[in-house]
């Protein structure tokens, strides 16, 4: 997966939740995460999403974006164990979590462009 923006180019090697299974473990449970590494959350079409940090021992930061695989919001540093929803907003179909920190170092904002497969070709601000 690579995303880009007035800030430059960066590639994470993702591990792709797809069904509603894979997205409800998400990376519960996990003491560490490669710096390069990250979970696509990829949803069958665009909805209303929240995350909580419950059984998630790693500092996150969530970028959520839309059909299109734009940006629309960055979550910094999201906690461990904690359980507040954090709301992605409307319309989001795609949600990438990395390690907590990444986004602000690499400058990843809203309105940055996600590239991946998952993302349909037809509507992507990027295609592959």
């Amino acid at each position: 997966m690579t995303l880009r923006g007035d800030w430059g180019q960066a590639g994470f090697t993702v591990e792709v939740a797809d069904d509603a299974e894979e997205r409800a473990q998400g990376l519960m449970h996990r003491e560490q995460m490669a710096k390069s590494a990250g979970m696509l959350f990829v949803y069958p079409a665009p909805r209303s999403v929240g995350f909580w940090m419950k059984n998630t021992l790693i500092e996150l930061d969530m970028i959520f974006a839309d059909r299109t695989g734009t940006v629309r919001r960055v979550h910094h540093r999201a906690q461990p164990h904690d359980e507040r929803p954090i709301m992605g907003g409307r319309d989001i179909q795609y949600v990438l979590e990395i390690n907590g920190g990444l986004a602000r170092q690499f400058g990843i904002s809203e309105g940055s462009q996600l590239q991946h497969p998952s993302i349909d070709a037809q509507v992507a601000a990027w295609p592959c």
